[in-house]
């Protein structure tokens, strides 16, 4: 059964697409059935541009412990960058949101 939950974070970057670079100002992020990936279930990221349609998207599927390596990974590279750069300054966080639908 699926279960239609999905969380958004609203970004600022690019990805790249069969057509090239875009820029990227949202991620669509589940738990649920992959459409590829052979797993029973894994976390889906949609990184999308929807002003651009739906060429502008890129898709991850990924185990749900690949999920947690990268989240781990991204959280160590910005500690290590930040100290390594003497960034101390924060901006302010972007705005991440939840649905859920029955």
């Amino acid at each position: 059964m699926c279960t239609w939950i999905i969380h958004h974070a609203n970004l600022m970057g690019s990805g790249k697409g069969t057509t090239g670079w875009f820029p990227i100002e949202q991620a669509n992020v589940a738990y649920d059935h992959p459409a590829d990936a052979p797993l029973d279930h894994a976390v889906l990221i949609d990184f999308v541009n929807a002003d651009m349609g739906p060429a502008a998207r890129v898709a991850v599927e990924l185990s749900a412990q690949s999920a947690r390596g990268l989240v781990q990974a991204i959280l160590n590279a910005l500690d290590d960058g930040e100290k390594q750069h003497a960034i101390t300054d924060q901006p302010t966080p972007l705005l991440v949101h939840s649905s859920f639908v029955d």
